[in-house]
């Protein structure tokens, strides 16, 4: 479909009408005063190129000031790199300012290629990377990388692939990394490394997790490092890992609509729900809610007593995002776990993508999400109870002083 005038003035209107119906306005945002400025901008938007358009779009989102918000065609060009080579970078302030790989997640297209943290990201096809400008990378293309070692003075081309992915309404297109990984490695210490909550309602994450954890406590693990760096967030697989953390089914927090986010709403009236175990009870579930508000009070499975409640530390950082700000809250709330790393990202809503014309889509909040004592972690994230920053000298050297931290920890528990 041509991009023309006619079209791109039926995207905006989409864009438009399904931000006043749909999106969760956590930040009190005046719609009709947006409104006005979309109309305003729309002759200029119009007139642009297709990537003025684009980044017009995005600045007009942007004053919704919602996390999960985003306009972009189903094969975009300017994704993140947690979304696409499966890593996350830091900002290196020294030397006039560089990328750090600081998250390179076990059998994604960084790690594929040989890329590892502590890594320093010099250019991207042939351009500069400085901050604070974050470098992106195409949906099923190609991209070749300058990529240095600190402190070797070498610096190679290394070239990625990135595979070529499709959205859906639950999620935009991003390649998705292996989760969770799991691994003995200490004396009856067990990690858990989950940089993703896969699947639409979590089913075949929820029974990947078991298996983690039943061959973690074969090996006689009853000490127990869940690993959240860097992770993206997800499905409500998150429900799962939560409900191991304590042995009673207990509230992880409540989802809102806009509309009773906006009526107004008493959390202890609110309909408690367990994550479902099964595909029937999904179904169920889904069934309740077919016509009514699906605001609800999650809940936790009630797992029973495991051998490393009172003995969890849960590692997160500035790249941890959504659900699993959702498992680190719920764990620090209810003292179930030692958290320890640097504050999570606080991008806490639920989303959902909608067809907006063009070959785009639009990426809206349409959930709120609160804490089981009604508290947004939008905006706010998770502080740690342990602060402990990464440091980017022993990462060059292939140490993880976080991971070393919480291992001395998790052993004195």
């Amino acid at each position: 479909m041509i991009l023309d005038s006619k079209t791109r003035r039926r995207i905006l209107q989409a864009i438009k009408k399904l931000a006043v119906a749909r999106h969760i306005n956590i930040a009190g945002v005046d719609y009709d005063a947006w409104t006005e400025r979309v109309d305003g901008q729309t002759n200029e938007l119009c007139a642009a190129d297709v990537a003025g358009f684009e980044a017009g779009v995005r600045r007009l989102l942007a004053e919704l000031k919602t996390s999960h918000t985003n306009f972009y065609h189903s094969l975009p060009k300017e994704s993140l790199a947690q979304h696409t080579i499966n890593a996350s970078l830091r900002d290196l302030p020294r030397d006039g300012g560089k990328w750090m790989f600081l998250d390179v997640f076990e059998g994604g297209p960084a790690h594929v290629a040989g890329i590892r943290p502590g890594d320093v990201l010099e250019a991207v096809d042939g351009a500069i990377c400085i901050p604070p400008s974050m470098p992106h990378f195409a949906i099923g293309h190609t991209h070749t990388l300058l990529v240095a070692r600190p402190g070797t003075g070498n610096a190679k081309e290394i070239v990625i692939e990135v595979p070529r992915r499709k959205g859906t309404k639950e999620r935009p297109p991003i390649v998705e990394p292996k989760s969770p990984v799991h691994a003995k490695i200490g004396e009856g210490i067990g990690l858990l490394k989950i940089p993703y909550f896969p699947g639409a309602a979590g089913l075949g994450f929820a029974n990947a997790l078991d298996r983690a954890i039943g061959d973690l406590k074969q090996q006689g693990c009853d000490r127990l490092i869940v690993d959240l760096r860097g992770n993206i967030g997800g499905s409500l697989g998150f429900a799962r890992l939560t409900s191991y953390l304590c042995p009673d089914r207990i509230a992880i927090g409540h989802s809102l609509t806009p509309r009773r986010l906006r009526d107004g709403y008493d959390p202890r009236m609110l309909p408690r729900v367990p994550m479902p175990g099964s595909r029937v009870a999904l179904l169920f579930t889904l069934a309740q809610f077919a016509f009514r508000d699906k605001s609800v009070m999650l809940l936790t499975q009630g797992l029973g007593k495991q051998p490393f409640h009172g003995r969890i530390v849960v590692l997160v950082n500035e790249w941890t995002n959504s659900a699993a700000e959702m498992v680190a809250n719920f764990a620090a709330e209810n003292r179930l776990a030692t958290i320890v790393g640097r504050k999570t990202r606080g991008n806490v809503l639920g989303a959902t993508n909608f067809k907006v014309g063009g070959g785009y889509w639009l990426r809206l909040p349409v959930f709120g999400w609160f804490t089981s004592k009604g508290r947004s972690l939008e905006g706010n994230g998770v502080d740690p109870d342990i602060p402990v920053e990464i440091s980017p000298d022993a990462l060059a050297q292939g140490e993880d002083n976080q991971m070393t931290a919480v291992i001395d920890i998790v052993s004195r528990l």
